[in-house]
Order: C-alpha cells, then structure tokens, then sequence
C-alpha cells in the first residue's frame, strides 16, 4: 500500500501537479489580467456588502466561513511545519506563489460553480465541479467520478487527517488518550453534520472567524517581540527558495525539494483547484446577483488561508531556536515547540487548542463538501446520504489511532487525483470564466451593479438552469458596453 500511494504522489506532484497547478494559475492570472492584485478590493468589498441567507441558499460571508473551516486546518499549523522540515525555508516561498495563482484558479472554479448550480429536492442551491463537468462540458461519466473522488478524499480520508492531528496535539499537550479523543470527536461531529449544510455553515460562520483572528493575534505579538529577526527570516525563506542560500543536508537540501515540498503542502492547505471550495460557493446566495461574485469571495479566501495563517505559523516557528531543517522534530510538535519558546508553557497549549478548532471546523466543513458531491450522485437519495455520515465518523474516529506519515500521504494521493480531474475540467471551460469576468467589470466600468441575466448571453445557456440566472430587478435589464 505504501509503495503505490507513493508512487502515486511521485507522478501528481513531481509531474502533472508541478506543472498543471502553476500552469492553470499563471493561465487564469494573465487571461483575467491579475485579478488578485487589480481587483483585490473587489474581493473585500463583495464580502463587506454580502447579503444574507435565504431560502434558497446561505450567505456569501457562510459560503466563505465554510470554505475557510476546510482550508485553515491543519494544513496551517501541522502542515506548514512538516512543509519546512522536508523543504527548509523556500518551501515557505513556493507556498506563497501556489497561493498567489491559486487566487486566480479558485476565483474561476467558484464562478464556474455558481453559473451551473442546480435546485435539490429542498429547493436549495447545490453544485460544485462534478455539476459543471456534467451540465457544463456535458461529460457525466467525469463528474461522477469527480464526486466518487471527493467523497473518498474530503468525507473520508481528510477526516482522518484531522482527527489525527486532533489526537496527536492533545496528546502531548494535555496527555488526552487517543480513544478518548477519538470518541468526543465523534460525538461533536456528529451534533454537526447530522444537521446538514445550514447547520454547518451557521456553526463556521460562528467559530472560524474567532479562531482565525486569536491565531493571528498570538502570531503577530510573537512576530512584534521579534521584530528586529523578522528581515532576515523574509531573506532566508526568498534565498532558500532559489539556492541564494545553502540549507542544511539532506534532502533539504535543494531547491527541487523546496518546491516541491511548497507547492504539495500549499495545495492541501488553500485547497485552490482542487475543486473542494466550489461545492459549497454553489450554495450561496450571491451579491451581487452574478456568478463572478462569489468567484472573488473565494479568491480572498486563499489569501487568508495561506498569505496571512500560514506566513504566521511559519514566522513563528522561523523565529524560534527549535527549528533543525531535516531535523527529528516536525509536524505539530514543532509548532508546539515553537510557541512554547517564545510565551512560555501555555504556547504548547495554546497550538494544541488551535489545532482542536482549526482541524474540528475542518472536519465538519469537508464532511459538507461530501454530502453535495452524495447528493449529485443519488440525487437526494436518502440512505446514501445516512451511510456517508456514518462513514466520516468512523474515519474522524480511525484517524486517532494512524500515523501522521500514513494519513498524510493517503490524502496527497486522493487530492492529486481530485485536482487533475478538476484542472483539466477548468481549461476546458476557461472560456465562459472569461465571458464571465468581462461581463461583471462591464457593470462595474459603467458604473452599475453587476447582474446576470441568462436570456441576456445564448453563448452560456447550455446546461445553466434558466429559472437561477434571471434579472433581479428591473432597471437592470440593459446589458452594459463590453
């Protein structure tokens, strides 16, 4: 089993992963003309003006509350360290750029999503890339197996590797037992997920921004005690990026191993093109009433995940005098250790409770992004949707009991495979991203609130649902100058 998941990981991530990740980002980044850096404030500002849940689907700010509880876990804290260990400090760089040009690919597979969202049984919004390969590229036999792909990635095996790092962080902190851990994790989790997606975006909506904003709050006291250090680490990270300067041995060496080591943990921590983050952008409501909208919703979501939580882990675990490149101590432990230098005892415990919040909110999260790809392939069947609940438990619960090396390397199997699938869906479909685009800074160059009525674009009609994409109100009927 280890031989095949590894040489698995060798072919995505040394070869069609190393090459497709970039390659879509730097694709969509010029084509769209750098939307992360021209249109950051777009970003900001559909989020500042979101409006609220309805009937027919959550929030905007739920939308990327839930997509954050995926995306800021463990990935964050464990994943960045073991980024380093394996990688030394240029790791950190190729994260960033993974996260810069996955801001572009994660604003174009949230629009895709939210252009061809179907009704469920229930009247609520549902999609996600298995719906855009299937009504979209007119390919079902691709989007089921999308679906099947996800629900083994992020409803079974992620949630091993959350659960696992739960255990692990309250083992060394509070010498919690893995059993013990294991089953609290599963009572929580199931109050949660039994009550289906508004439950779960409600609960995020709640909890992810407290978390997020104490962890940065530690990390930025952290970086301010250190300040006069804080230069020197930026260089070390660009330098060890491109062999400015020598890392320790090993197989830390080099540069091949900083990149790839970033880019691999980049991708499993912003989540950009994977195809994860669209399934719950679909179910928003957007504002304003465009595809698009949500696209820069999630655009910003991998700027916090990775531009500001994981430069602050890394910063903190950088300023400290316990970081040995290649070195025995890595993962979670190293981040305790890091925090336990710089505020004392209670730095071990505050990771170990950060861990707890930012991989629990992750669990519940991806568990969401299971249940839509379920309900795209049993179109609301009942049972199907019981059994994968059940499923995800046992796996949060099987989780405590594996090795950090097994459950790690199981999950960059299945997300390699996911995120090819899902790249080779977004090339295809490139085109009505930028039809898309167009049309939405149309609005905003005349001066108008973007709105997107289908009977207004032939070109997209295929495979949208008619009776989602019509003019909202009516003194926005005329299509503005492209």
């Amino acid at each position: 089993m280890d031989t095949v998941v590894d040489t698995l990981i060798t072919v995505f991530y040394n070869y069609i992963l190393f090459v497709g990740l970039l390659g879509v980002g730097l694709y969509f980044s010029f084509r769209l003309g750098f939307p992360q850096i021209r249109y950051f404030s777009e970003c900001i500002r559909v989020l500042k003006n979101s409006g609220k849940e309805d009937s027919s689907g959550i929030s905007p700010f739920q939308a990327l509350c839930t997509s954050l509880a995926s995306r800021v876990g463990t990935g964050n804290i464990a994943g960045v360290a073991v980024a380093l260990n394996l990688g030394g400090p240029g790791a950190i760089f190729w994260m960033w750029v993974v996260a810069f040009l996955g801001m572009a690919t994660a604003y174009a597979e949230s629009a895709l999503a939210q252009l061809y969202k179907v009704r469920d049984d229930e009247g609520t919004f549902r999609g996600g890339p298995a719906q855009y390969m299937s009504s979209g590229l007119n390919m079902p036999v691709l989007g089921h197996i999308f679906a099947i792909t996800l629900i083994f990635c992020f409803g079974l095996v992620f949630c091993a590797v959350q659960s696992n790092s739960i255990a692990d962080a309250l083992d060394s902190a509070f010498g919690i037992p893995d059993m013990v851990t294991g089953v609290g994790l599963v009572i929580g989790t199931a109050l949660v997920i039994f009550g289906g997606i508004r439950t779960i975006a409600h609960f995020a909506e709640r909890v992810v921004p407290l978390m997020a904003g104490a962890y940065i709050l530690i990390a930025f006291i952290v970086i301010f005690m250190n300040i006069t250090d804080v230069p020197g680490v930026l260089w070390s990270i660009v330098g060890h990026a491109f062999g400015f300067e020598q890392a320790a041995g090993g197989v830390t060496g080099g540069v091949m191993a900083a990149m790839i080591n970033g880019i691999r943990r980049g991708l499993f921590s912003n989540e950009a093109g994977m195809g994860s983050a669209p399934n719950i952008a679909a179910s928003a409501v957007p504002d304003p009433h465009h595809p698009s909208s949500q696209g820069f919703v999630q655009a910003l979501g991998v700027f916090i995940d990775t531009i500001v939580i994981c430069t602050a882990t890394a910063l903190l675990i950088l300023l400290s005098d316990v970081y040995v490149p290649g070195g025995s101590l890595t993962g979670t432990a190293l981040t305790q250790a890091a925090a336990g230098e710089h505020i004392g005892f209670a730095g071990t415990y505050f990771v170990a409770i950060a861990i707890f919040f930012f991989a629990f909110t992750t669990i519940v999260a991806n568990y969401s992004y299971a249940e839509n790809a379920m309900i795209f392939l049993d179109h609301g069947w009942k049972p199907g949707i019981a059994i994968l609940r059940f499923a995800a438990l046992g796996m949060v619960f099987w989780g405590t009991k594996q090795s950090v090396t097994t459950v790690f390397n199981a999950a960059d199997a299945a997300m390699g495979f996911m995120a090819t699938i899902n790249l080779f869906a977004l090339i295809l479909l490139a085109p009505k991203v930028i039809y898309l685009t167009k049309d939405y800074l149309g609005y905003l160059q005349a001066g108008q609130t973007p709105q997107f009525d289908i009977s207004l674009h032939p070109e997209l009609a295929q495979g949208v649902d008619p009776t989602i994409w019509v003019e909202e109100t009516p003194d926005t009927a005329q299509q503005p100058a492209q």
